[in-house]
């Protein structure tokens, strides 16, 4: 997104909080002040070029002094910000959420993708579409800045024939991929299955991604062998998805699949605790 419509978006986040404006700020001294916004607990930081936009936009010149990504220890300084009190007073909630909410994201992407970097250099954490109401864009910039990959942004850049769709196809494959082949839509066509028998058929009709849905690893390993043995497993990626924590993910990163997707990374992250201290 670029920056013209990332103030767009940001004013958007910044209305909730003051609506017709600030009557706090109004009735206080306005002042040039220094202030710097400090990290409360150690995370990985994502969020520093919008909060950069969302400064700037309104008059106050803010210096970042770590990079998106990058690791942060408690009582860090992360920002320096330069301006009038009635200008940063207004912008300080939204901004410090923003950040907090997009470090978590980040945080907790970065500990599933170290983890899994211990038994697969290939294999890739992705984020799902279960996001916070709004913060779609952030949540996945962050998942990104964490190692991860966003998967679908929304419903209009792929299709994706998850177990809904599936049960409107009488649960047949073969009905679903000929559906989707049919269609005008010219699109990455990714199917969920719930047995290695509908895996191995879907990557046999020519689907670009199947996406192995709460299978053990027991199931998903019989069905890589037997795509393996038939020559389509080059043909298709392949994901896993459901089930999935920290303590399983080693042994569905062995399978040598090529995603795992993680709904948690985003809807279950903790946000990183920062303030705005004037100076």
């Amino acid at each position: 997104m670029d920056d013209k419509h990332l103030i767009r978006y940001l004013e958007v986040l910044l209305s909730e909080d003051v609506g017709l404006g600030d009557i706090t700020a109004a009735i206080t001294p306005n002042r040039r002040v220094s202030a710097e916004i400090v990290c409360k607990q150690d995370g990985y930081i994502s969020g520093v070029h919008e909060l950069k936009v969302l400064f700037k936009h309104h008059r106050i010149k803010a210096v970042a002094h770590v990079k998106d990504g990058s690791k942060v220890s408690c009582g860090q300084r992360i920002m320096s910000l330069y301006g009038w009190s009635r200008d940063i007073l207004p912008v300080e909630r939204t901004a410090l959420n923003l950040l907090s909410r997009m470090s978590g994201v980040t945080t907790l992407t970065r500990s599933y993708v170290d983890e899994l970097r211990k038994v697969s250099k290939t294999c890739k954490i992705a984020a799902t579409r279960k996001t916070s109401p709004g913060l779609r864009y952030f949540e996945k910039k962050a998942v990104v800045l964490g190692g991860g990959v966003t998967h679908r942004f929304g419903l209009y850049d792929m299709i994706l024939l998850k177990d809904n769709h599936m049960v409107l196809f009488d649960n047949d494959v073969r009905k679903a991929l000929a559906a989707a082949a049919d269609s005008k839509v010219k699109s990455r066509v990714e199917i969920e299955v719930t047995s290695s028998a509908d895996a191995v058929l879907a990557a046999d009709l020519g689907a670009d991604m199947v996406m192995f849905d709460n299978m053990s690893p027991a199931e998903i390993r019989e069905a890589i062998d037997e795509m393996r043995w038939r020559g389509l497993r080059k043909r298709v990626l392949l994901e896993v998805s459901g089930g999935v924590n920290m303590k399983t993910i080693r042994q569905y990163g062995r399978l040598g699949v090529d995603w795992i997707s993680i709904g948690r990374i985003t809807h279950s992250a903790t946000a990183i605790d920062y303030s705005i201290e004037f100076l």
